[in-house]
């Protein structure tokens, strides 16, 4: 397979980038779209050229880190993976591919297609836990858990903070991201004392961090790797509010 590519090029977070054009021959319809990208920085190092920089880090769609718009989509044309998990052969012979970073103020150009998501971290850091000190591995039978809500948390918890869905969002929202965060915890019986307090403080950092607002499109939803349910919104606003709720009746006495 012979392809062009479109690559977004930028030197750092405050350089004016644009698009360049590069061949990419010699493309199995086998390889992965990170070792076709691979290929190309080979061939542009060998002729001295700076190499296209890109996240990646496990390429087994586990570690969230591959975060490319390929032509217009982030991941890619194939939906339920993520970049890295995309072959060439969802390619044709002669394909044009335009490949870009994420598109968001929170998420600043690095460098080319690389960018900063660490505000996703101190999203997490705000309250994606649980302060409980386990001591020893307690039995798993402990405490009862409805196979339901387990199934519920877990998919909830298969999230790779990957970006996405930001990347879809037409308001750049975190909503589906920090929502899937605060639900694997809601769900669960451990994360009941900290309920309320944890979606207040990660909602205000998600806020803190300029995200914008969700509208309720279903982008994030339809681009997602892990295919995160939009209901985990609804259930983020319900807490938030009634947290609200409470902190107001709290005021008042």
């Amino acid at each position: 397979m012979k392809l062009t590519l479109k690559v977004w090029r930028q030197k750092n977070t405050n350089a004016k980038g644009t698009f360049v054009t590069y061949p990419a021959d010699h493309v199995s319809p086998d390889m992965s779209f990170l070792e076709m990208l691979d290929v190309v920085n080979e061939e542009l190092i060998r002729k001295g050229d700076e190499p296209i920089h890109f996240d990646h880090d496990c390429r087994e769609g586990i570690c969230g880190s591959c975060s490319l718009h390929i032509n217009g989509q982030p991941h890619g044309p194939k939906h339920g993976i993520a970049t890295c998990q995309l072959h060439m052969r969802s390619f044709k012979d002669g394909d044009h591919v335009v490949i870009e970073p994420w598109r968001a103020a929170a998420f600043p150009v690095i460098r080319d297609l690389a960018t900063d998501r660490s505000a996703f971290d101190r999203i997490q850091h705000a309250g994606g836990y649980v302060s409980v000190n386990t001591g020893g591995a307690p039995d798993a039978n402990n405490i009862l858990i409805p196979k339901v809500t387990a199934d519920e948390a877990l998919n909830s918890a298969t999230c790779i903070g990957c970006g996405a869905c930001v990347a879809a969002c037409k308001n750049a929202s975190a909503m589906l991201f920090v929502s899937a965060k605060v639900s694997q915890m809601a769900l669960l019986p451990q994360g009941q004392p900290e309920r309320y307090r944890r979606v207040q403080a990660m909602v205000t950092q998600m806020d803190k961090e300029g995200f914008g607002n969700c509208t309720n499109t279903g982008a994030c939803e339809a681009e997602c790797p892990k295919q995160i349910s939009l209901s985990n919104i609804a259930r983020m606003n319900r807490d938030y509010f009634t947290a609200n709720l409470f902190k107001e009746e709290e005021a008042t006495h």
